[in-house]
């Protein structure tokens, strides 16, 4: 699993525009919470995605609470710590958080909307 960072706008600019080619997933955690450190290391442990299929994004909400409201507001979902949104053609077309993310719903998730 190749995260890649989110830290600025620009950053989830070019994310939406990238899910219009491969679905994306973003990944907020709370470096404070260990929930979230629980949700990250079972996606992690469990990640079977390979890198053509769906490229999985990571957000550091406590050093970048701006952009976790950007996403929020962008993709009109209610603000979660940790939260997962899959986007795919620059809309989230799932989201879930807590210790219900986990990558058996996310995976059909993702093949119900191919």
């Amino acid at each position: 699993m190749k995260w890649q960072t989110l830290s600025k706008a620009e950053d989830l600019n070019q994310l939406i525009d990238r899910s219009r080619v491969i679905p994306c997933l973003i990944f907020k955690h709370s470096t404070r919470c260990p929930i979230s450190s629980i949700a990250k290391h079972r996606l992690e442990a469990d990640w079977d995605f390979s890198d053509d299929e769906l490229e999985p994004y990571f957000l550091d909400l406590i050093a970048y609470r701006h952009l976790s409201h950007e996403i929020a507001e962008t993709f009109s979902v209610h603000h979660e710590s940790p939260q997962v949104l899959l986007i795919r053609d620059g809309l989230c077309t799932y989201d879930n958080s807590h210790l219900d993310i986990n990558l058996t719903e996310l995976r059909e998730c993702y093949s119900d909307t191919f």
